[in-house]
C-alpha cells in the first residue's frame, strides 16, 4: 500500500504540471501490468513448484523491485516550508469527495475485473486459459489507456474533466455489457473487453487530481488517504456484486455496476481542476 503513495509524491517532486499526467499514467500502468504477469506466469509457476514455489516467486519479485528502487530513486528537493501542516489533506473537503468519487469507480472495477473469468468460465463455458486470456487482454489495454489518459489531460490542462468523461463511457460499456450478457460471444466480449480497459483507465487522473489539490509537499498523505477509499470501496463492492449476481443474475449484476460510474461522474463535477 505504500509504494502508491510514495512513487505519486516522486512523481509530483519530478515533474511539473504539463507533464505529471504522462508521468503518473506511466507509473500507473504498474498494476496492470502487473496484472498480466500473474494471470500468465504465475500459473505454471505453481503448477511446477506448488504454492510455495509462487510465494517466492512473488517475494523475489518484489526484492528485485526494492533493489531497483534503492538505486535509482531520489527525492526531489523540497524546501522546509512545504512540511508544514501535513495533515491538511484530512480536512480537505475536494480530497474527500474525489476519494469518493473514485471509490464509485473503482466499484465498478471490482466488478468486472474482480469477476471476468468466473463469469466467463462458469456462465459462458470458456476455458479457464481462454478466460485468463481475455482477463490479460483487459489489462494490456487498461495500461495504454493509463498512459493515454495521462497524456490526453496534460494535453487539456484538467484532470477532472477527461476523469468524468472516462467514467461516462465506463457506465455506458457496462450497460452494453449487461445487455449482451447472454448474447454470442462475438457480441459480447468486446462490450466486456472495453469495460475492463476502461475501468483501469482512470486511475492515474485520479490520483494526480489529489496529488495536485493537495499540493508538492502533502502529495503523499492525499494519495494515501485516496487509495486507503478505493481498497475500502473494493472491499465492499465486490461481495455486493457477487450477493447481487447470486440473488439476482449477472445481467442485473452489471448493471447495477454501471451506475457506480455514473454517480462518480456526477459527485465530481463540483470539482474544478
Amino acid at each position: 500500500a505504500s509504494a502508491t503513495g510514495a512513487s505519486g509524491r516522486a512523481v509530483m517532486g519530478w515533474f511539473g504540471f504539463a507533464e505529471r499526467g504522462l508521468a503518473l499514467g506511466i507509473r500507473q500502468t504498474a498494476v496492470p501490468i502487473g496484472g498480466v504477469l500473474v494471470a500468465l506466469g504465475l500459473p505454471p509457476v505453481v503448477e511446477a513448484w506448488g504454492l510455495r514455489g509462487g510465494l517466492l516467486a512473488l517475494a523475489a519479485g518484489c526484492g528485485a523491485t526494492a533493489i531497483t528502487g534503492f538505486l535509482g530513486l531520489r527525492e526531489a528537493p523540497t524546501s522546509r516550508d512545504e512540511l508544514d501542516d501535513l495533515a491538511n489533506p484530512l480536512r480537505d473537503g475536494r480530497v474527500w469527495r474525489l476519494s469518493v468519487g473514485s471509490g464509485l469507480l473503482v466499484a465498478a472495477q471490482a466488478a468486472v475485473l474482480g469477476f471476468v473469468i468466473l463469469f466467463l468460465h462458469g456462465e459462458r463455458g470458456l476455458s479457464t486459459a481462454a478466460a485468463g486470456g481475455v482477463f490479460a487482454l483487459m489489462q494490456v489495454l487498461g495500461a495504454g489507456f493509463r498512459i493515454g489518459a495521462g497524456r490526453w489531460s496534460d494535453h487539456v490542462r484538467a484532470r477532472i474533466a477527461p476523469l468524468r468523461q472516462l467514467a461516462f463511457a465506463l457506465a455506458v460499456a457496462l450497460l452494453a455489457t449487461a445487455v449482451l450478457a447472454r448474447a454470442p460471444l462475438g457480441l459480447l466480449l468486446p462490450a466486456l473487453v472495453a469495460a475492463g480497459a476502461l475501468s483501469l483507465s482512470w486511475n492515474a487522473l485520479s490520483f494526480t487530481a489529489a496529488a495536485e489539490l493537495a499540493g508538492r509537499a502533502r502529495s503523499g498523505a492525499a494519495i494515501g488517504l485516496q487509495q486507503t477509499a478505493l481498497a475500502l470501496s473494493y472491499a465492499a463492492a465486490a461481495p455486493v456484486f457477487a450477493w447481487v449476481v447470486d440473488a439476482g443474475s449477472w445481467r442485473l449484476g452489471f448493471a447495477l455496476a454501471a451506475l457506480m460510474p455514473l454517480a462518480g461522474a456526477i459527485l465530481l463535477r463540483r470539482l474544478a481542476l
